[in-house]
């Protein structure tokens, strides 16, 4: 059975390679179509992610949840996100992603559904535990495919503006659930996206592909004879799983730098997403459709900034580091903002929330395309994966800890604790400061 699976899961063979002339003609289409279809598959995959914070008060309130409670939903799913992005990452580099990523897309549309029928407790923690779990399958085919099918000068600019599918994703998720909750009940929050995956699945199956040569296409360093440094001869070979998580990963120190600062980048990413929206609605008179609304202006605040650090990034000879910690500082003085701002001014909450999403979102794509700089594409899932799990980690530091603070303290005390991880990301970034790929 087990072998069967594998087989199933295996990457496309190659095929014959085709007349210089189709190569010409197809490749440009076929970039376009897993720029595309990635694009929207990973869209997909955070409606029904990210889809229970916005009405997680409502949760609790028609379930009797306490923030404790929803804390640990929020942290184990965290923890099982980051363990499945890990190791799916791992099995990615040696599936086809077509495949891959599509039957991750039809569990976590099961797990959806399967969450609004529930209402217990342990069985929501069971379930969206396991949604964290295979969401693990949505960002490692992804990076796999644009690592195949896009050079290493081209990195930045185009993974900067695949990374929107976050934003997109993340922003429209808020206005989806809390609208579905408002008209129908909490338990649409999960129904809608649910059905949006499952179509999302299908559309996955038939339209992504897996590398230039199961294409009859060259190699993308030869098409653009942009070949990375020290790896011309050899940018094909496969990697064994020692090879993969060992040598590619965990003996790598500049795998282990961006993965540090992932944890911290994380934390100030999800604190806003996953406690945002209680957080306006407990302290600045935010109503139900408010705080979906806030995830929505984090999220699209995003989609310019990310795209344009990306390419500066570019220009600055891949110096990803460097730009992540001019977006970082920002950050701090905007939850200082929200921190002194006064109930009674939501606007200005809005704004802050906005600018926190301008500068947050450059980081959490950079920090992935400096790993893939600084390992081989065929470990690309690995090493996304590893970064990816640090900052699951993150997540679930801020989700347990701001529930056991603002619950036991106050939300002052809580933004408090983000603001110090914001000086620490600070601090860990001057270090990456000079970093090039495989510098």
């Amino acid at each position: 059975m087990l072998q069967t699976i594998r087989l199933w899961f295996a990457p496309a063979p190659s095929i014959p390679q085709k007349p210089e002339s189709e190569i010409q003609s197809l490749y440009p289409k076929f970039r376009f179509r897993v720029l595309e279809s990635t694009f929207l598959g990973y869209t997909t995959y955070y409606l029904t992610r990210n889809n229970f914070s916005p009405v997680s008060k409502e949760i609790g309130e028609a379930l009797s949840y306490s923030k404790t409670d929803i804390g640990d939903i929020l942290a184990v799913t965290a923890i099982t996100y980051g363990i499945g992005k890990f190791l799916m990452g791992a099995l990615s580099d040696r599936s086809n992603p077509r495949k891959f990523m599509a039957v991750g897309l039809f569990l976590t549309a099961i797990l959806n559904f399967s969450f609004g029928f529930a209402n217990h407790y342990w069985i929501h923690l069971f379930l969206w535990g396991a949604n964290g779990l295979v969401q693990g399958m949505g960002w490692p085919p992804c990076g796999r495919s644009l690592g195949h099918w896009y050079s290493v000068r081209e990195r930045g600019t185009t993974f900067a503006f695949w990374n929107i599918a976050h934003n997109i994703g993340g922003g429209i998720v808020g206005v989806i659930a809390s609208h579905s909750a408002s008209q129908f009940g909490w338990q649409y929050a999960f129904f809608v996206p649910g059905i949006i995956a499952l179509i999302g699945s299908v559309y996955l199956y038939i339209r992504l592909v897996d590398t230039p040569q199961s294409e009859g296409l060259p190699p993308i360093e030869v098409y653009r004879n942009d070949y990375p440094p020290e790896e011309k001869e050899d940018h094909e070979a496969e990697l064994t799983t020692k090879q993969l998580i060992v040598e590619q990963v965990l003996m790598n120190k500049y795998i282990w730098l961006f993965a540090i600062i992932n944890f911290f980048v994380y934390i100030i990413r999800y604190s806003l997403i996953d406690w945002g929206p209680t957080y306006l609605k407990e302290t600045k008179g935010a109503d139900l459709l408010g705080g979906g609304y806030s995830t929505f202006i984090l999220e699209f605040g995003g989609i310019g900034s990310t795209i344009l650090m990306g390419w500066v990034s570019d220009k600055f000879d891949g110096r990803r580091g460097m730009v992540s910690l001019l977006c970082i500082i920002p950050i701090f003085f905007a939850f200082l903002g929200i921190l002194f701002n006064p109930p009674g001014s939501l606007w200005i909450d809005y704004v802050l929330f906005g600018l926190i999403g301008l500068f947050i979102y450059p980081p959490v794509m950079l920090l992935g395309v400096a790993g893939m700089d600084f390992t081989s594409k065929k470990a690309v899932g690995t090493a996304a994966g590893f970064i990816g799990l640090f900052g699951s980690l993150g997540r679930t530091a801020q989700g347990k800890g701001l529930a056991i603070l603002a619950t036991n303290y106050s939300w002052d005390v809580a933004l408090s604790a983000i603001l110090v991880s914001t000086l620490i990301a600070i601090t860990l970034l001057i270090f990456s400061w000079n970093l090039r790929p495989r510098g």
